[in-house]
């Protein structure tokens, strides 16, 4: 080792590179980060432990953590569906309550007009004559009827009867053939 260089390796000289502190990670990850001595309390296996490949978060391969992320999305995906289904319907149905209230707004505006034009007594005497034919005492009631064209006479019916059963008749008109 140099001289000046710290032989704990979680120390970190100022003058070390990143380049120098990858090599020095390596080796130490090469030997699996042990001193030359045991550690108390520890027993050392028969066969080494098999290090995994990969990397990552939780030390799960691209695949699986693809197939993390997909699920993930797909829970995410389904949690606000329903809210959402349950917003937009809302919002049809508010829509919807909100133009039957204009309508019947409209209509309570229009029968309020009415009953104040129902309230004259002029109007209402009017209403009862022109409706249902009510006169005052002493008048006669005279009703016209005006009458109605007669409705034309149908057009004589051209008679091809030439004594042919209808059967004939017809697969006559289908070989085109004339009796």
């Amino acid at each position: 080792m140099p001289v000046g260089r710290a032989s704990d390796p979680r120390r970190r000289s100022q003058g070390e590179t990143p380049a120098q502190r990858r090599a020095e990670r390596a080796r130490r990850n090469a030997t699996g980060g042990k001193s030359s001595g045991k550690r108390p309390g520890r027993q050392s296996s028969s066969r080494p432990r098999p290090r995994s490949s990969t990397g990552g978060a939780f030390k799960l391969s691209s695949t699986r953590r693809a197939a993390g992320l997909a699920m993930l999305f797909c829970v995410m995906a389904l949690s606000v569906s329903v809210p959402l289904r349950t917003y937009l319907s809302q919002r049809a149905e508010l829509s919807t309550q909100e133009q039957q209230r204009a309508e019947l707004t409209q209509q309570v505006s229009d029968l309020e007009k009415r009953k104040e034009e129902l309230s004259d007594p002029a109007q209402l005497e009017a209403e009862a004559r022109a409706r249902l034919g009510y006169v005052r005492p002493g008048e006669t009631p005279y009703i016209v009827q005006v009458p109605t064209e007669p409705p034309p006479p149908p057009p004589p019916a051209e008679s091809a009867d030439d004594g042919l059963p209808w059967y004939e008749e017809l697969w006559n008109s289908v070989t085109g053939k004339e009796s």
